[in-house]
């Protein structure tokens, strides 16, 4: 059998207004806007932010992804993630860690168009 390889995967999230994805992507969660595009001016954004490794796609175009996706992201620096979000004025989100019933440390935040993130402690892989 011939050997596969799978490279990293771009989650694409269904967004409807760029002032509002920008605070909270950008502002509240620290992710970097890495860049945006637009076929012509009055159309649709797409943008891609980052943080660290974990890239996120936005999008304004219908049929690119539907409100309301669940995401988990793994961090080796949720203690920390949290202290720097509640340092935040963000009136929208004051998330808080859980511990999973399967033992994992979870914190979980809604974006402003129904999205759930997850960033957790759990290591979903071995290498």
């Amino acid at each position: 059998m011939e050997h596969m390889s799978f490279g990293n995967t771009t989650p694409i999230l269904r967004m409807f207004d760029e002032r509002k994805a920008k605070e909270f992507y950008i502002g509240c969660l620290g992710f970097v806007l890495d860049w945006e595009h637009r076929f012509e001016e009055g159309l649709p954004l797409y943008m891609q932010v980052s943080k660290d490794g974990c890239v996120l796609h936005l999008s304004e175009h219908h049929g690119d992804g539907c409100p309301g996706a669940a995401l988990r992201i793994e961090t080796n620096e949720l203690e920390a993630f949290h202290r720097q979000l509640s340092e935040k004025t963000y009136p929208y989100a004051r998330p808080g860690i859980e511990t999973t019933p399967w033992g994992s440390r979870d914190l979980s935040v809604c974006d402003p168009f129904g999205n759930r993130l997850t960033f957790t402690d759990a290591i979903s892989t071995q290498k």
